[in-house]
C-alpha cells in the first residue's frame, strides 16, 4: 500500500509535534517534510527517532522540493491562507485546523480549491468527541428557542471565541433554517458585556485560565428544563484519530469540505 506523505505547516507548535507523532505511529502516512517559521536547521528529527526530515521556514520551497500529497497546518487564521495558496499552485491537499479563518479567508479557499482541484479540509476542531458534540446539538436545537455556550481554554489561547464554539452557534442556526434563538437581556446591565457575545441569539461565554486545555458546554433552555451537552479534551492526542482521518480523506474529496461532519457520515 502506497503511504500518503505529509508535510506538517506549525511543526514547531505544540499541535504540529503531535501531528508529527501521529503519522510517524501510522503505517498509511508517513512525515516527509515541516514547516516552521522558526526553522533555524535544515532537518527536524522525527518524535519517533525513526530519522530526520527537511525543515524549513518556507512552504511553497518545501512543497517544490518534496512533493507531497497532503499538508497538514496548525498556524494561524493567515497561516492556513498562505498555506492554501501554496497548495493550490503545487496541487498538494490541505487539512488544517487553524482558527481564526474569516468568511472571506473560506471563500478563497473554497475557490482556491476548486480552481486547482485539490481537496481541502477544514476542521474546527478534529475531537471527534466535539463533532458529535455540534451534532447533537444542531439536533437539539430544532426543538428550543434558547441556547448559551460555553467555551473554556487554556491562557494562550489566541481567538476568543473558539473556532468550535463559533461553528457550533452556526450549525445550530443553519438547522433551525436560519431562524435566530431567542436572548434574554437584562433591561440593566451592571457590568458591560456580563451576557457574553452572540450570535444569531446564542450567547458566547469565552473562559480563559491556565490549567484548562479545551473545554465547550452548549446549555439549551425551554419552560421547565435544561438540556446541557459537554464535551472535554484531556490531552491533545484525542484529535489526532480526526487529523488522520482527514489525512487519508482529502485526496478523495476535491474542493472545501468544512468540519468533520461528512467525514464522520454525521452531515
Amino acid at each position: 500500500m502506497k503511504t500518503i506523505r505529509v508535510v506538517v505547516h506549525g511543526a514547531s507548535g505544540k499541535m504540529g509535534r503531535e501531528t508529527l507523532a501521529a503519522l510517524c505511529g501510522d503505517p498509511e502516512t508517513e512525515p516527509v517534510g515541516a514547516v516552521a517559521r522558526s526553522a533555524k536547521e535544515d532537518y527536524l528529527p522525527l518524535p519517533d527517532g525513526s530519522g530526520l526530515i527537511p525543515y524549513a521556514p518556507d512552504l511553497e520551497a518545501v512543497l517544490a522540493r518534496l512533493h507531497p500529497d497532503v499538508v497538514v497546518d496548525f498556524t494561524s487564521g493567515a497561516g492556513a491562507l498562505a498555506a492554501t495558496r501554496a497548495c493550490a499552485k503545487a496541487k498538494v491537499g490541505l487539512v488544517t485546523g487553524s482558527t481564526g479563518l474569516s468568511d472571506a479567508a473560506l471563500a478563497e479557499m473554497k475557490s482556491l480549491a476548486e480552481l486547482s482541484g485539490i481537496g481541502i479540509v477544514v476542521a474546527p476542531n478534529f475531537a471527534l468527541g466535539a463533532v458529535v458534540l455540534i451534532y447533537l446539538a444542531r439536533l437539539a436545537g430544532r426543538h428550543f428557542d434558547s441556547a448559551e455556550i460555553i467555551e473554556m481554554h487554556h491562557d494562550a489561547k489566541a481567538d476568543a471565541p473558539s473556532g468550535t464554539a463559533l461553528a457550533t452557534a452556526r450549525a445550530m442556526v443553519a438547522e433551525r433554517g436560519g431562524k435566530p434563538f431567542v436572548r434574554a437581556m437584562p433591561t440593566k446591565e451592571t457590568v458591560p458585556g456580563t451576557r457574553g457575545g452572540e450570535e444569531s441569539g446564542v450567547s458566547l461565554h469565552a473562559v480563559r485560565l491556565p490549567g484548562l486545555m479545551a473545554h465547550q458546554e452548549v446549555i439549551l433552555g425551554a419552560a421547565g428544563q435544561t438540556l446541557r451537552l459537554r464535551h472535554d479534551t484531556i490531552s491533545r492526542e484525542c484529535y489526532m484519530p480526526g487529523v488522520l482521518l482527514a489525512v487519508k480523506a482529502v485526496g478523495q474529496r476535491p474542493g472545501l469540505t468544512y468540519g468533520m461532519e461528512a467525514l464522520l457520515g454525521l452531515s
